[in-house]
């Protein structure tokens, strides 16, 4: 019996000897894990021994450090890292903890590779390192764990091959591949998954067809495989899943019919198949899913009719069918469905009226039938409900006046019902929606007046009342809207005066009165609006002169006032207006000499025709008389100024000859040698250079010999336009001479680095730079010569050769994204939608980064293509984005990468490795997030990740 005891001590004293030793090592090897990690927030601060040797180690220290759980002997069973902003590598060290069950990484900055020693934790039943940059191929094992049942790998980067053995670990529940580059197919030991309840694949790489096997997967809830390369038919099998409650197949390649087999699917709340390649019919079967709530059946080939089966679907919320070839009747019976919200059928051939009762029983939120032939009347319950916020109807062949609930809607936005036959009056109350911001009444017929009340609204951003047969006066305050941005409503009848009340329009951008009868003068005030761009009065009846106010307007670009009465001069400093691009006042009642300063030397002379009394400039000569007359009145008061400023200068004068007389003479003899030095230095150690863009056939001294006044065809505010005729062989260029101060001429390299990216830039409104020649003290530009205007100007071609004008105004074109040129330009001077296509995705660059083309921020000789180049990893890529509009949400990062690894196939070195365009404006519609995340300060809810995401395009995303 003693023995016995004796026995039982030794091996209860061993077993603790062994369990703390065993301790000991996974708090080591904890620590090695801390090691390879990057913790700029020190979350993981307290993974350490006291420091303090009098202070008692606890037992068992490590169970008590964050994200670690220990079971009761002490060893780690769960190691939870998530959103702690963690990045570096996982240590191979991780396999020693052979008690782990529960791994999670997630939410994190990691963009390393996974350790292959992974598939040694075999007691694992949860893992996820999911919302990473991981890379490679994802570590093959982790079928060894008997009693895995979750995997989340979702939102990396991993490339290579799905795992075959995953197939081993049969009691898995959840897969979540989601957001990385997987290729190839599906494995088929997945088959083996027969307790699989979720899988997600989508935007991934896989090809060829979706296996029929996932139709053995009888315990699958949620199928998600979209945004892949799938091709081929959805299989037959899929109709097998009688437990599948979400099903999304969304954006590939798919073909043929919907397989009516889903119609036994009773479970089914969502599918999506929208931006696939179906074919056929919608099968009726789909109308037995009574659970469903969510189709989405958009952007494909299916034609035929809309089933009336569909209007069984009593809990269905959103029905998307646009862009689809359907045609016939909407069925009258989707107007019965009490949980409809969003209802889209817009760019189909559908005809017939809508539904007379859609809307009365439903809480409708978004309705947009636009590009059908509808017909009838818009039915007047949309609101009902009060949640109806985009009305979007245009291009139908709708009849009848607008439904007077509408102008009562308070939850409305967006009004669009141009282009169809609507007639009488736009009903009251529009302007008392708190939320409107669009309201497009154009194409129609309506008659009456603008209601007053419209003025009174505090969030109109546009409006569109244009092609209708309203009269009236505007109203006088319409104008003042804080928010309005565009008001066109033009071929109207309204007559009267333009309102004089622009001194409250902060927003305006666009006036477009053209064609409406308003007679009386030009406002004054119209001046005041500081954000106009687009000004078009044209074909009215008004009189008196331009206001000269308008030459000051800071964004002006376009101004039409073709086709009125206009009397007067037009204003001597127009031409140097800060923005103005297009001028228009032909067929008016204008007189003298037009200008000769800034875009109006490059105007196009059918912009001044029908004007008798014009002359000068790019037109005819004045007369003699009406130049003298008109130098007279303009010189008058400089006349004045000159001779006070003269008087003054003179005593001022004197009396610095006095004292300034008696150094002349010491200074004389240095001031000889100077001017000596000056003109041997400039003509022998700063020789001229000449830098070709292209393939020329002169040389500098060709160019320094036209440098005369007898050749000066213009001059802007930095420099002097010269045509030069070179005649062996004939060639014919405009050649503009910077003026340059003594800053620029320090910062020679600068300007030179300027004027070669000017070399690289193309733009059908930007004259062709050929060249430039330059010694240490001057540039000259040498662009292609345009012989298009009077006096054979270079600056001619309607606005392209404004660029000559001012080298200010060149450059910051350039930082306005104009965009690049392919470098392969330079070499075979040939211009294709791939050299575009390279400008485009400069442009792109540009906008992601918030960088300029040629960034002060980047090393020299670097531009934004090469600076975006060396960015070796997502992180350095993540780093590159704008951070005002990246912030710190994941979904919002991700979209910008998809975008800019778009804008890095466009800027492909070599032309045929870029896209073609309809390939780009695919790309772009396709890159949306592959996830929907939730954006906190704290980090990303956890819980979140549990949950089904939604990886749609469709609008309802809010109501999920």
């Amino acid at each position: 019996m003693q023995t016995h005891l004796l026995f039982f001590y030794c091996y209860i004293g061993l077993s603790l000897v062994f369990t703390e030793a065993a301790t000991d090592d996974e708090l080591s090897t904890l620590l090695s894990i801390k090691s390879t990690l990057i913790d700029p927030m020190s979350h993981l601060k307290d993974w350490q021994l006291p420091s303090n040797v009098t202070q008692p180690v606890p037992d068992l220290p490590h169970c008590n450090w964050t994200g670690v759980g220990c079971n009761s002997k002490g060893f780690v069973e769960s190691l939870d890292l998530s959103n702690m902003n963690l990045s570096g590598r996982v240590s191979d060290h991780i396999q020693s903890l052979s008690s782990l069950s529960s791994f999670n990484i997630s939410c994190n900055n990691f963009a390393s590779s996974l350790p292959k020693s992974l598939s040694n934790l075999t007691s694992l039943k949860s893992f996820d390192v999911s919302q990473n940059y991981f890379t490679g191929s994802f570590p093959t094992g982790l079928g060894r764990a008997a009693g895995l049942r979750s995997i989340n790998a979702s939102s990396n980067d991993f490339s290579g091959f799905l795992p075959d053995d995953i197939g081993n670990a049969i009691l898995l529940e959840s897969l979540d591949f989601r957001g990385s580059y997987f290729v190839s197919s599906i494995p088929r030991s997945f088959k083996n998954l027969q307790k699989l309840k979720f899988l997600g694949l989508s935007g991934n790489n896989f090809t060829g067809r979706i296996p029929g096997f996932l139709g053995e997967l009888t315990s699958l809830e949620t199928l998600i495989i979209g945004y892949n390369e799938f091709e081929g038919e959805i299989p037959a099998e899929f109709g097998n899943l009688t437990s599948l409650q979400y099903l999304d197949l969304a954006v590939g390649s798919l073909r043929g019919q919907i397989p009516p087999e889903l119609g036994k699917l009773t479970k089914l709340t969502t599918i999506y198949l929208y931006h696939n390649n179906l074919t056929g019919k919608i099968p009726p079967q789909l109308g037995n899913i009574t659970s469903l709530e969510f189709l989405d059946l958009s952007d494909n080939q299916i034609s035929g009719e809309i089933p009336e089966e569909l209007a069984k679907l009593v809990n269905l919320k959103l029905l998307n069918l646009m862009t689809n070839k359907l045609t016939g009747p909407v069925p009258e019976k989707l107007g019965e469905l009490k949980s409809l919200q969003v209802l889209e059928l817009w760019k189909n051939s559908l005809q017939g009226p809508l539904p007379g009762n859609l809307g009365l029983n439903s809480p409708l939120q978004w309705l947009d039938v636009s590009s059908n032939s509808l017909s009838g009347e818009i039915p007047p319950g949309l609101c009902t409900t009060g949640n109806l916020t985009k009305l979007i109807l245009f291009n139908n062949s709708f009849t009848g006046s607008i439904p007077r609930g509408l102008a009562a809607c308070l939850s409305l936005v967006r009004v669009r019902i141009q282009n169809n036959l609507i007639s009488e009056t736009i009903p009251v109350g529009f302007g008392n929606l708190p939320g409107l911001q669009r309201l497009e009444l154009a194409r129609n017929n309506l008659t009456g007046k603008i209601p007053t009340d419209i003025t009174s609204s505090t969030s109109l951003s546009f409006i569109d009342v244009s092609w209708n047969h309203l009269e009236s006066s505007l109203p006088s305050d319409v104008l003042s809207i804080p928010t309005l941005q565009t008001f066109i409503a033009s071929h109207n009848n309204f007559g009267g005066n333009i309102p004089d009340e622009f001194q409250d329009c902060p927003s305006l951008s666009v006036l477009d009165l053209s064609n409406t009868h308003v007679s009386g003068t030009i406002p004054e005030s119209i001046a005041s609006c500081q954000k106009l761009v687009n000004l078009n009065l044209r074909n009215n009846h008004l009189t008196g002169g331009i206001p000269k106010s308008i030459t000051n307007m800071p964004t002006l670009s376009v101004l039409d006032l073709s086709n009125n009465s206009l009397t007067g001069r037009i204003p001597e400093n127009f031409g140097s207006s800060p923005a103005l691009e297009m001028l228009n006042v032909s067929y008016n009642k204008l007189e003298g000499p037009v200008p000769s300063n800034g875009m109006l030397m490059t105007i196009n002379p059918s912009d001044l025709i029908g004007n008798a009394g014009l002359c000068g400039a790019i037109l005819p000569p004045c007369s003699p008389s009406l130049a003298a007359t008109s130098h007279r009145k303009s010189s008058h008061t400089r006349h004045i100024l000159i001779g006070f400023v003269t008087g003054i200068s003179v005593i001022l004068a004197l009396g610095a000859v006095y004292f300034g007389g008696r150094c002349v003479y010491k200074r004389w003899h240095l001031y000889n040698h100077f001017i000596y030095d000056w003109f041997k230095h400039s003509n022998e150690d700063w020789p001229w250079r000449l830098v070709a863009f292209q393939r020329i056939s002169f040389t500098s001294s060709d160019i320094l010999t036209c440098i005369n006044e007898s050749n000066v065809i213009g001059m802007g505010g930095t420099g002097i336009v010269y045509k030069a005729e070179i005649h062996r062989p004939h060639v014919t260029v405009a050649v503009k001479k910077l003026w340059k101060s003594q800053t620029d001429i320090e910062n020679g390299n600068d300007v030179l680095r300027e004027v070669e990216l000017l070399g690289r830039l193309r733009h059908r409104n930007i004259v062709r730079l050929l060249g430039y020649v330059h010694n240490e003290r001057d540039v000259m530009m040498v662009y292609e010569y345009m012989p298009n205007g009077n006096l054979g100007t270079a600056l001619h071609g309607e606005q392209s050769a404004r660029l000559l004008v001012d080298w200010n105004e060149t450059v910051s074109m350039v930082a306005g994204s104009y965009g690049y040129i392919a470098p392969e330009y330079g070499y075979t001077l040939k211009v294709d939608e791939k050299i575009d296509i390279y400008s485009y995705g400069v442009v792109l660059l540009e906008l992601l980064t918030g960088k300029m083309p040629l960034d002060p921020t980047f090393e020299e000789s670097i531009d934004i293509v090469e600076w975006i180049r060396k960015k070796k990893n997502n992180k350095a890529l993540l780093e590159a984005l704008d951070p005002a509009i990246a912030s710190q949400c994941k979904h919002v990062q991700e979209e910008m990468l998809l975008v800019l690894r778009i804008a890095l196939l466009c800027t492909a070195k070599f032309p045929k490795e870029r896209p073609h365009m309809r390939d780009i404006i695919t790309m772009l519609g396709e890159a949306k997030p592959r996830r929907k995340s939730v954006c906190h300060n704290g980090g990303q809810d956890s819980s979140s990740m549990e949950k089904p995401t939604i990886f749609t395009t469709s609008p309802v995303i809010s109501l999920l």
